[in-house]
């Protein structure tokens, strides 16, 4: 092995590792059940169905007997990107599946209700085609972070649920990039590993009229074991590297001022001031700190259900997520941007079977980057205007029994 390809490769090999998620809140993944996104979110102080586990566990008190939902969130991913000089890159936007599972256990006549859910509340992936115009900083990765996660709520007065869940979590990250010293090079880096964290949920409604929720999610550290090669350069290295997963806190009020209509609106913070330095060590060119310096920021979510009766229902709702990654630290595989998201949905629930599905897109106007730290050794940048619009749907059944 040369040492000028050692330390060439070496350069930049992480800059965009494990940042992965196509959506525009840093790399969480909110949507969690149709009736939820259909609603934009705005579920926390509503929370009346199995997927409160994920969106607020008081609110499994609100159940009766046994319940299990089942679902899937099917999303595909749209990024145009151009660069002030004319280059050009955009993504594959093949539909990626993410399930969900929930069940919830309310014993007849008791103030405790237990509920597990199986889901993932970051991750998907991104991939360039093949003649990306910043192919030695990014051409594909993917992130699966799956959340195990037993819950027990206790209704301590009728208008009053309190929550507690523990989550045990498994990470697992692959990035691929050119490295651009020879023609078809590349770096690739495969790792998985554990965390485990907490959540908690809180339901109050004084009245009939309103309700308000309160859900918060722990902080986690995930310590990634793998293997990293840069082809044909190199044999694979074992590669270990951290990565800090926020903390963030959801409260929601929820107005009904009939037994058709519910309002809701909820304020979603994401401390993503705790993401700051991924570390890396044996890498292919030594040990390695890069900065991903994300900003803490809110989700804005409106949402409104309208019952149509026989059991029939309607909803849509609206979300502003703000921007959380800054030029400089900003990454083509996380094309993070103030956001607009719309949704809308319909379900029926029935005895013993229920079922939703629900559909939102995700657009910005386009945002510009420039002063892009992450420069390859071919001198690539992500430097450029990039413009999303995702598309999503996720359905779900639910048997009560």
């Amino acid at each position: 092995m040369k040492p000028l390809n050692k330390n060439l490769a070496g350069i930049g090999i992480f800059l965009t590792i494990l940042n992965v998620n196509v959506m525009a809140v840093g790399f969480r993944l909110p949507n969690q059940d149709p009736e939820g996104i259909a609603r934009g979110n705005a579920f926390a102080a509503t929370a009346d169905n199995p997927a409160a586990i994920y969106y607020n566990p008081a609110g499994i008190c609100q159940l009766e007997g046994q319940q299990i939902s089942v679902g899937t969130y099917f999303i595909s991913t749209d990024i145009e990107y151009k660069s002030a000089t004319g280059g050009s890159s955009s993504t594959v936007t093949d539909f990626q599946a993410v399930p969900q599972i929930y069940y919830v256990y309310s014993p007849e006549a008791s103030p405790i209700s237990m509920g597990f859910g199986v889901y993932a509340p970051y991750g998907l992936g991104i991939e360039y085609d093949s003649n990306s115009a910043f192919s030695t900083l990014a051409e594909k990765g993917k992130l699966l972070y799956a959340c195990f996660n037993p819950v027990v709520a206790y209704q301590i007065c009728p208008e009053l649920s309190v929550a507690a869940g523990m989550t045990l979590n498994y990470s697992d990250v692959s990035l691929q990039r050119a490295i651009g010293l020879s023609p078809g090079d590349q770096f690739r880096f495969e790792g998985d590993g554990y965390a485990t964290g907490f959540n908690l949920g809180v339901l109050w409604q004084p009245a009939p009229m309103w309700s308000a929720g309160l859900n918060y999610r722990s902080a986690t550290q995930v310590q990634y074991k793998g293997d990293s090669i840069a082809a044909p350069y190199s044999d694979y290295h074992n590669t270990k590297a951290s990565l800090d997963f926020p903390d963030y806190i959801v409260g929601g009020i929820s107005f009904r001022p009939d037994d058709k209509w519910n309002f809701e609106f909820d304020l979603d913070w994401t401390n993503w001031d705790r993401v700051n330095d991924a570390n890396f060590k044996g890498t292919f060119g030594g040990d390695q700190t890069f900065p991903f310096r994300y900003t803490s920021g809110f989700m804005y979510e409106f949402g409104m259900t309208r019952q149509l009766g026989d059991g029939y229902f309607a909803s849509a709702g609206y979300i502003f997520s703000e921007n959380n990654a800054p030029d400089a630290t900003f990454s083509p595989l996380n094309p993070d941007s103030n956001l607009h998201l719309g949704s809308i949905g319909f379900g029926h629930h029935g005895d013993p079977f229920s079922w939703a599905f629900g559909y939102h897109f995700a657009y910005n106007s386009g945002r510009d980057v420039s002063g892009n730290q992450a420069v390859s050794p071919l001198g690539e940048t992500a430097n450029g205007t990039y413009n999303t619009f995702n598309h999503a749907v996720n359905f779900s059944v639910r048997y009560q029994f």
